[in-house]
């Protein structure tokens, strides 16, 4: 699963790398966690790129009970396109949610070790969304978003056995796209090959969703 990941890029980064023209007020944030708002990329009815916030958690549209939002922070990209809970939003309603990179948890014998894995590049990265619009009896709308995870590549598996589904740019315009084909879609959704990432260990702090700061996500060697 995909349970933190970190998004401090300045806005102007944000808007150049993903080719939008604003973005909402967000914090630099080291330490998000699923139910907290998360920045997401879709595109609009002009099929245009646009920058909003979701929250973390899918509620789908028929959704009874909202608190099913805090059990949907990620969907397995093996099921996705056929899961009654998932197949509507991934058939017209696909985000792209940016990050800094992303928090996994090793079982070793002290304890769950947490690690921080990026590009090598140390560019923003694209995580693979998929976004609901739901709304309360009160008419109230909420609109909220999941993470798509696959099976772990060879550099993150020995930490963890799944991993998101990081998108290249080459691949954006494909998952936005209102025309791609689902088998287009199903075949983007794989684990980004090893040799573009790495990861290290970081300080245990990190598991604390209170805790914040960018040194959450330097290498640390013990508590």
């Amino acid at each position: 699963m995909c349970g933190r990941f970190a998004l401090k890029a300045p806005p102007a980064e944000i808007m150049r790398v993903f080719g939008v023209a604003a973005v909402p007020e967000l914090a630099p944030r080291c330490n998000i966690a699923p139910t907290q708002p998360i920045l997401a990329i879709r595109a609009d009815a002009q099929a245009r790129r646009e920058a909003v916030l979701l929250k973390w958690g899918l509620l789908p549209s028929w959704a009874k009970d909202p608190a099913m939002a805090a059990r949907l922070a990620n969907a397995r990209g093996e099921t996705v396109a056929e899961k009654p809970t998932f197949r509507g939003a991934f058939r017209r309603m696909r985000c792209l949610v940016p990050a800094d990179g992303f928090y996994e948890w090793q079982a070793t014998p002290a304890g769950k070790q947490p690690w921080f894995l990026r590009l090598k590049s140390r560019q923003l990265l694209a995580f693979a969304g998929l976004w609901e619009r739901w709304q309360g009896p009160d008419g109230a709308a909420l609109e909220t978003a999941t993470l798509i995870t696959i099976a772990a590549n060879e550099l993150v598996r020995p930490v963890h056995e799944r991993m998101p589904v990081i998108l290249p740019p080459a691949d954006w315009a494909a998952w936005l796209g209102a025309r791609t084909r689902p088998e287009d879609l199903k075949a983007l959704l794989k684990p980004l090959p090893s040799e573009l990432m790495e990861g290290y260990r970081v300080s245990r702090r990190v598991n604390d969703a209170r805790n914040e700061g960018e040194e959450l996500m330097a290498p640390h060697q013990g508590d």
